[in-house]
C-alpha cells in the first residue's frame, strides 16, 4: 500500500517535529529572560511580543526599526558545525543600524528557518541572539522558528532579525549641520564582521585550506578567526551621544564599505576625503587580498577593512569625543575630514594607500 493510503500519516511523518519545537522553546526561556530590560518582561510563548516606551524612560519618542541577516556567514558556521555566534551577528547588524540613527535598541525579534528542527542547534543559535541583545541592551521579545523540509537541505538554515528602537523627537542623526572641516573618525572593526563572506568562502576554496586547520593570521582555526562576531557599537555610541552632544552622522561601515555607507549620511554638496594610510587593517584583510589577488579598491567596497563603524564631529570636539568611546573600550583614530563636493563627484575621496 502506497504511503498516502495509510490513513494514518503525521506531521512528522512529512519531516515536522512539534515536539522539537516545543523543546526548543523551553531550552530558550532562560536566553530570552536575560536580555529583560526596562520596557520588556514578558514571557515569550504569546502571539506577539509586548514592550512599554513610557516604562523605558521615553516621553516624545520616534520609532526606528531596522531587519537584516547574517549572509553567507551562515555556511561557515554550518560547515564547521559552530553555531553559537552567528547570533550576534544577526543583532549588531540591525542594531548598528539602528544607533546610526540615534535610537536606542529596545527590542528584537528573530526568524529561524531550518530543514531539520535540532533543539541544541536552535538553543545555541538563540543563546548568541541573546547574547547580542544583552551587549546592545534590547530585549528579545519573540520570534519564529520554521522547520520546512524541502526548502532547506542537510543542516541548512536561515536567519534574519528586526530590531525597533526609539529616540526622543528632534535626536535623530544625521543633524543638518555638517560641515566642511569636519572631522571624521574612525572606530576599529572585530575582523570581517558579516559582509562579503561569498568572497571570503571563495577564496578560502582558492586556498584549499579546511576550516579545522590554523589560521595562517590569527590565533585558532581558519573558521574560529572567521566566525568572530560583529562588534556592537550600540552603548559606547549612545554615551559619547548622549555625553558630548557633539556627533553629527555615524555610518555603519558593512556592504559596499565605505564608498556606498558613507555617503548615505552626508548632504550632497559635501563629501568623505579618507586618509587610507590611518587603517590599520586586520591580518585577515591582507591574506584575503593576497590569496584572492583581490585589489584594494574591491576590497575597500566588499570588506570594512578594519572600520566597522564611523563618526562625523567637529574639529574642536573630536578629541573628547574620542576620548569617551575610547574610556568605553573602543579603537579609535582620526581617519578624514569633510571637503566640499563638487556636482556629480563622489562621495567618498581617497589620499593614501590602503596597507594590505
Amino acid at each position: 500500500m502506497s504511503e498516502a493510503g495509510k490513513n494514518g500519516l503525521t506531521y512528522s511523518d512529512a519531516g515536522v517535529d512539534i515536539d522539537a519545537g516545543n523543546l526548543l522553546v523551553e531550552k530558550i526561556k532562560p536566553h530570552v529572560r536575560s536580555t529583560r530590560r526596562p520596557g520588556a518582561d514578558g514571557e515569550i510563548g504569546g502571539f506577539g511580543g509586548l514592550f512599554d516606551l513610557k516604562a523605558a524612560g521615553f516621553t516624545d519618542p520616534v520609532l526606528v526599526a531596522a531587519n537584516d541577516g547574517v549572509g553567507t556567514k551562515l555556511k561557515i558556521a554550518i560547515d564547521a558545525d559552530k553555531h553559537d555566534t552567528v547570533g550576534i551577528d544577526l543583532v549588531a547588524m540591525c542594531v548598528n543600524d539602528l544607533v546610526v540613527q540615534g535610537a536606542e535598541p529596545l527590542f528584537f525579534l528573530d526568524y529561524f528557518a531550518t530543514g531539520k528542527l535540532d533543539p541544541d542547534q536552535g538553543a545555541a543559535i538563540v543563546g548568541g541572539i541573546a547574547d547580542g541583545c544583552r551587549q546592545a541592551g534590547c530585549a528579545l521579545i519573540g520570534g519564529e522558528t520554521a522547520e520546512m523540509p524541502g526548502m532547506y537541505s542537510g543542516g541548512d538554515y536561515d536567519l534574519a532579525g528586526f530590531a525597533v528602537g526609539a529616540a526622543e523627537r528632534g535626536q535623530l542623526l544625521p543633524s543638518g549641520n555638517i560641515a566642511e572641516g569636519d572631522v571624521i573618525l574612525g572606530l576599529a572593526s572585530s575582523g570581517v564582521h558579516s559582509n562579503g563572506y561569498s568572497l571570503v568562502r571563495k577564496i578560502v576554496a582558492l586556498s584549499g585550506l579546511a576550516w579545522d586547520a590554523p589560521a595562517p593570521f590569527g590565533e585558532g582555526t581558519l573558521a574560529d578567526v572567521l566566525m568572530t562576531p560583529t562588534k556592537i557599537y550600540v552603548k559606547p555610541l549612545l554615551k559619547a551621544i548622549r555625553e558630548t552632544g557633539s556627533i553629527k552622522a555615524l555610518a555603519h561601515i558593512t556592504g559596499g564599505g565605505f564608498p556606498e555607507n558613507i555617503p548615505r549620511v552626508l548632504p550632497k554638496h559635501l563629501a568623505a576625503e579618507i586618509d587610507l594610510g590611518a587603517v590599520k587593517a586586520p591580518a585577515v584583510f591582507s591574506w584575503l587580498a593576497k590569496t584572492g589577488g583581490v585589489a584594494a579598491n574591491e576590497m575597500l567596497r566588499t570588506f570594512n577593512c578594519g572600520v566597522g563603524m564611523i563618526a562625523v564631529v567637529p574639529a574642536e570636539e573630536s578629541e573628547k569625543v574620542a576620548a569617551v568611546l575610547t574610556a568605553e573600550g573602543e579603537t579609535v583614530f582620526t581617519l578624514g575630514r569633510m571637503v566640499a563636493r563638487e556636482e556629480g563627484a563622489a562621495g567618498t575621496i581617497y589620499k593614501g594607500t590602503l596597507a594590505l
